[in-house]
This record gives C-alpha cells, sequence and structure tokens, in this order.
C-alpha cells in the first residue's frame, strides 16, 4: 500500500488522538526502539501508557491497548478517538493538550511509557518527556507530522511488543484499499489534490501528510502543481488569486474552524476548473465523521474512511 501526512493552518488543519491496564512500572526491560532521537529503551509489556502523537492512541488502541492519557488531535471530545475506537476503551484517558502538552499531568499518571510518534518532533518536547517516562518519538525524516502510518503502526507495535499484530493490522488494511481499488478502477492514475480552508487562508496538503497518502492508497496519484509547490509544514499555502493550482482530475477540500459556505461560496474557489466540472468533493459539516477519518488516517479510522470515501468520491469523478 503507498502511504505516506503551512504553518499549521490556524491551529492545525484539523487537529485525533490510546492504554493499558494499571500496574507498576515494569522492572524488566523490553526492546530497542529506533527513533530520531536514538534507540530508546522501553520496558516489557508496558502498563501505563500515554499516547500524544497524532494517532498514536487510536493505534495503540488497535494493538489491544488502552491509554491512560491520550492527546486528542481532532477534537472528537469524550475520549478522544472517533467512534470507530470509542469500545476499545473500558474507561477514558486523560486528555492531554497537544501542541503544549501538560507535562505535570503527564507525570501525575506515572507512564512507564510514552508514545510521541508523530509530532513536531522537537528536541525539547522529547526532552521533556523522556525525563518523565522512556518516550518513543517520530522516525528519521518523521518531523512535521510526516511520520508515516506504516512507521507509526511498526513504531508502536514494537514499542509494545505486539509487532505481529501491527503487521496484520496493516496486511488488514491493505487488503481493504486493494478491494477498494478493485471496485473503482477508474481511480487508478486519477490526480488529486487536497486542500483546506481556514479564517488565515487556503493551503494543499504536500506529499507525505495522511490524507494524501490515504487518497495515494485509493489509486490517486498527487497533483504535479501541488507537488512543485514550497510547502511550510506539512501544507503549501495557496493565495486567493492562485486558486488555480488546486485544479486536478479530483479536488478534496474541507473548512476548518469556518463556515461551510466560506469555501462553497468563495468566487474564487468557484473558478476553479474542477470545481466548475463538478470534480470537487468539499467534505462539510454533515460528512464530519468521515472528514475526520479521512484526516486522522490512523489504521483505525482510515479503514473507517476506506469504506465510506470510495461512494462520495464517485459522485464527483465524473
Amino acid at each position: 500500500m503507498r502511504r505516506t501526512l503551512a504553518p499549521i493552518l490556524a491551529s492545525l488543519l484539523v487537529l485525533a488522538g490510546c492504554g493499558g491496564g494499571g500496574s507498576d512500572s515494569a522492572d524488566t526491560s523490553g526492546p530497542n526502539v529506533d527513533t530520531k532521537f536514538g534507540s530508546v529503551e522501553v520496558p516489557a509489556d508496558p502498563q501505563k501508557v500515554v499516547a500524544l502523537g497524532w494517532g498514536d492512541a487510536e493505534t495503540a488502541l488497535a494493538l489491544g491497548v488502552q491509554p491512560v492519557g491520550a492527546s486528542d488531535w481532532v477534537e472528537f471530545g469524550g475520549k478522544g478517538v472517533g467512534p470507530w475506537a470509542e469500545d476499545l476503551y473500558d474507561e477514558a484517558p486523560e486528555i492531554i493538550a497537544t501542541m503544549e502538552p501538560d507535562y505535570e499531568a503527564i507525570a501525575a499518571l506515572e507512564p512507564d511509557l510514552i508514545l510521541d510518534t508523530k509530532s513536531s518532533g522537537e528536541q525539547k518536547r522529547y526532552d521533556r518527556l523522556s525525563e518523565i517516562a522512556p518516550t518513543v518519538g517520530p522516525p528519521k525524516g518523521g518531523d512535521d507530522y510526516l511520520t508515516t502510518m506504516d512507521q507509526q503502526v511498526e513504531l508502536v507495535s514494537q514499542a509494545l511488543g505486539k509487532e505481529d499484530k501491527g503487521e496484520k493490522l496493516l496486511k488488514d488494511l491493505d487488503a481493504k484499499f486493494a478491494e477498494a481499488r478493485k471496485s473503482h478502477p477508474d481511480f487508478d492514475g486519477k490526480s488529486v489534490a487536497v486542500a483546506a480552508k481556514t479564517s488565515e487562508g487556503w493551503g494543499a496538503y504536500i506529499d507525505g501528510t495522511e490524507r494524501v497518502q490515504f487518497m495515494e492508497n485509493l489509486g490517486f496519484t498527487q497533483s504535479e502543481k501541488i507537488s512543485a509547490l514550497e510547502p511550510e509544514g506539512f501544507t503549501a499555502p495557496i493565495s486567493e488569486e492562485n486558486l488555480d493550482q488546486l485544479d486536478a482530475d479530483l479536488l478534496v477540500v474541507f473548512p476548518i474552524y469556518i463556515k461551510d459556505s466560506e469555501v462553497t461560496d468563495d468566487s474564487a474557489f468557484k473558478r476553479v476548473p474542477a470545481v466548475e466540472d463538478g470534480h470537487a468533493l468539499v467534505l462539510t459539516e454533515d460528512l464530519n465523521d468521515v472528514r475526520q477519518a479521512f484526516s486522522l488516517n490512523s489504521v483505525l479510522s482510515a479503514a473507517y474512511a476506506a469504506d465510506r470515501m470510495p461512494e462520495l468520491i464517485e459522485k464527483h469523478l465524473g
């Protein structure tokens, strides 16, 4: 499967967010996990896990571990995960802030392992977390939330001692995407641009981001126009007068912290050829579950979106 996630457009272009039982910290050594910060020795069979990275909580849940603390990047509320994952918790985790985590709150949970595999990848953040417990950060090249799904599942499953289960999760998801591609051969090779609009303007998601990765898994290819843009973080900003850069065989767009109408009624947006031709899919508020699943692109949410996005796309691809 082909997986790969502007300034963080307003407060992040859609901000997702898993645990273990509770026992005292493990006193036997577990595996060493390679990250951008070097090799990290984690405890065997960690019981109190805090999952801070984008999608780390749902990844842990998919592997059968319930985090005692987790960050809710996509602002699901409640347990901090999507409806496809809520039932995997016996008890809701402590919700930890995303961009600037509350280190005292994390320490109070007395974790024996911290997962931060998909984050900004800053040394200062890693060092502070490592003072609390062994921390598995992003892999090399995973800064700015560019850790791929494969890398995330591999890192988390290795840290939790569940590598076989992690491999099966990815294999099963591969099969789901393969079936979607088989059922929709017209997706194959079509260009796609994925963008969002916030109160600060437009941004297109660059190669390697979760939303582009998801579309590639369905058979699409990233727009060459977007690939040529200069990225800022995980998006490339686009001015109103240059919105035609979003033109592609399919344009997928969603509003962030603004009304749907600020996208659908945008005169510049309406002039984009893909929009004029009816090839633009706007993920509006009534499609919020799909929008959140698509944005998070965890191993669990991607399966949910893969069951629902193809039908929506088909209506707009022509």
